[in-house]
């Protein structure tokens, strides 16, 4: 198995190459975006995406900075942030426990779980470390640029394989209303669009 400087570095090389800006990710990509996807400051997310290190941080300093970090990015409906108190609620614990996690770094799975959940924070938002959080924030921006370098990639299924096949066998009239459907099912409707 890959380790997790190899395996984003990998996506970086791609993602150089499907951007074309070789070393000029952080110019290209939403760090922003990926920065509050991660829980990553946004500083440390451009370094990765230019292929630097960042110092490796303990479990519990990375654990106490992005509960910070959820704290800072995410409001409550009306705009404000939320209080530790608020917090508590949504992980099912009391105030004191939340300031202890703060203070050691070291939560409960199921407390941290129901924050996780609550917020729609990826999987392992609070313990991945960098390298790994940013490879996984990356995976569907490497998707939606590999479908723009590619536009029939999608078309390359078994389904549309047995339909080719059956091409050289049908008659002139028949692959006219294949083509004229198939530009039918393809062309861009608007949103929600999808009836025939």
């Amino acid at each position: 198995m890959l380790d997790a400087h190899t395996s984003l570095a990998e996506v970086r090389e791609r993602l150089e190459e499907l951007t074309g800006r070789p070393g000029g990710l952080a110019e290209v990509l939403d760090v922003g975006g990926l920065s509050f996807r991660t829980g990553i400051p946004a500083d440390v997310v451009a370094v990765l995406l230019a292929g630097g290190t960042v110092p490796e941080t303990s479990l519990s300093d990375r654990v106490r900075q992005r509960l910070d970090f959820v704290r800072e990015t995410r409001r409550r409906p009306d705009g404000k942030r939320y209080a530790l108190d608020e917090l508590a609620r949504i992980a099912g614990t009391s105030r004191q426990w939340l300031s202890e996690w703060r203070r050691s770094g070291l939560p409960s799975l199921e407390h941290a779980d129901r924050i996780r959940r609550h917020f729609d924070l990826p999987a392992g938002f609070f313990t991945a470390d960098e390298t790994e959080a940013l490879h996984t924030a990356l995976q569907p921006v490497l998707q939606e640029y590999e479908a723009k370098a590619d536009p029939l990639a999608p078309l390359r299924t078994p389904a549309f394989y047995r339909l080719a096949r059956r091409a050289p066998h049908m008659s002139p009239r028949k692959l006219r209303a294949l083509a004229e459907w198939a530009e039918m099912v393809t062309e861009q409707n608007p949103a929600g669009d999808d009836d025939f």
